[in-house]
């Protein structure tokens, strides 16, 4: 099977920078591929394009040599299954609250007797390679934490056998803290995310965690991240643009990035 190159650069203790993908168009999705990102994020959740765009996208990433990953609207097994047969080779899973969501996510991406993945890899074989079912646990298993109620069970969530690492939402995560979503991490938030990353490691598990640009995913790899994610691509599609229009107008245009998911 094809080696999980976000896997192996995590474990070489190097970070990995994560594209993250928005829109429909497969041209984007292959650009960022090949742009020197480890990866690319197709968001399901809150992308906006439905189902059948998805394996054009995943096509599209496969393209280049960046590993081709996926966050599911929710944590549903069919849903899961799916995306991992289209040729997913990690899954950020959204909402992962109690130890019991975790062990539903860990089943939902696993064979039997680990899990309850039903056979049927369609892509994932064309591009896992032809012993895909039998190396299968090279795919990623990331649990989103971002909530309160996950901060409270972190150490149950990140021990669950199978579990590769957290991915945290720090928006979702403000809001159910009282704090505004939006903008840099910092205060409050910016202590669960050091908080996760610690307990994280303790457990061996990787953190990823979702940024609103270059500088912020800087500071969040030298605070301990193992995966970050400047931005997606209309962040960075706007920014850029403000930026250009700045540079045309004398700097009369905004250039602060948004946050993205």
């Amino acid at each position: 099977m094809r080696a999980n190159a976000v896997r192996t650069t995590m474990a070489a203790g190097r970070p990995v920078v994560n594209a993250w993908i928005s829109s429909a168009g497969p041209y984007a999705a292959e650009t960022l591929s090949y742009a020197g990102f480890d990866s690319v994020t197709v968001d399901v959740q809150h992308g906006m394009f439905g189902r059948g765009a998805v394996v054009g996208l995943l096509q599209a990433i496969s393209a280049g040599p960046a590993m081709p990953m996926v966050r599911p609207s929710s944590l549903d097994a069919g849903q899961i299954g799916w995306l991992l047969d289209a040729g997913a080779y990690g899954i950020i899973c959204p909402s992962v609250d109690t130890p019991r969501d975790a062990e539903a996510l860990v089943a939902a991406c696993r064979y039997p007797p680990r899990g309850s993945r039903s056979f049927g890899p369609s892509r994932g074989l064309l591009y896992g390679g032809s012993d895909y079912v039998a190396r299968s646990d090279e795919i990623l298993v990331w649990a989103m934490v971002e909530s309160a109620a996950s901060l409270a069970h972190l150490d149950e969530i990140v021990s669950t056998e199978g579990i590769d690492g957290v991915y945290v939402g720090p928006n979702d995560l403000a809001l159910s803290m009282g704090e505004t979503p939006g903008g840099r991490i910092r205060g409050r938030v910016r202590d669960a995310l050091c908080h996760i990353v610690e307990r994280a490691h303790v457990h061996g598990r990787f953190v990823g965690v979702f940024c609103v640009d270059g500088a912020e995913a800087s500071d969040c790899v030298e605070i301990g991240c193992d995966l970050v994610t400047p931005g997606n691509d209309i962040s960075m599609l706007k920014h850029e643009a403000s930026r250009r229009i700045a540079a045309i107008r004398g700097g009369r245009e905004s250039t602060s990035p948004t946050s993205g998911y």
